[in-house]
């Protein structure tokens, strides 16, 4: 069965840099675009970052961009998001998602198939 699993969440400070990874298990990978979502406490989940099956498209949040760069490794099934400058308002549960639709794209409903999440916290 499909399978996300996140992993690489954790608290840091204002400023710090963090890599959240996501293992792709029990689809072919490189046939779907792949996200990443945030949900902070109290609020509903947001989009943050897409990236192409074939990895040549990407699109971001205006809150995230020039701070985040999402990006995918087919060897390896994985998807990661590099995080820089982070602020305590990316305190959220950052979750991985697919969607077989081509191009990457920002609507939840799009996406098929979710992790459970990992906990990032940036403390001020």
């Amino acid at each position: 069965q499909v399978q996300l699993v996140e992993s690489g969440g954790g608290l840091v400070q204002a400023g710090d840099s963090l890599i959240v990874s996501c293992a792709a298990s029990g689809f072919t990978f490189r046939s779907y675009t792949m996200g990443w979502f945030r949900q902070a406490p109290g609020k509903e989940r947001e989009f943050v970052a897409a990236i192409s099956w074939s990895g040549a498209s990407t699109y971001y949040a205006d809150s995230v961009k020039g701070r985040f760069t999402i990006s995918r490794d087919m060897a390896k099934n994985m998807v990661y998001l590099q995080m820089n400058s982070l602020k305590p308002e990316d305190t959220a549960v950052y979750y991985c998602a697919r969607t077989g639709y081509t191009n990457p794209r920002r609507d939840l409903n799009d996406y098929d198939s979710w992790g459970r999440g990992t906990q990032v916290t940036v403390s001020s």
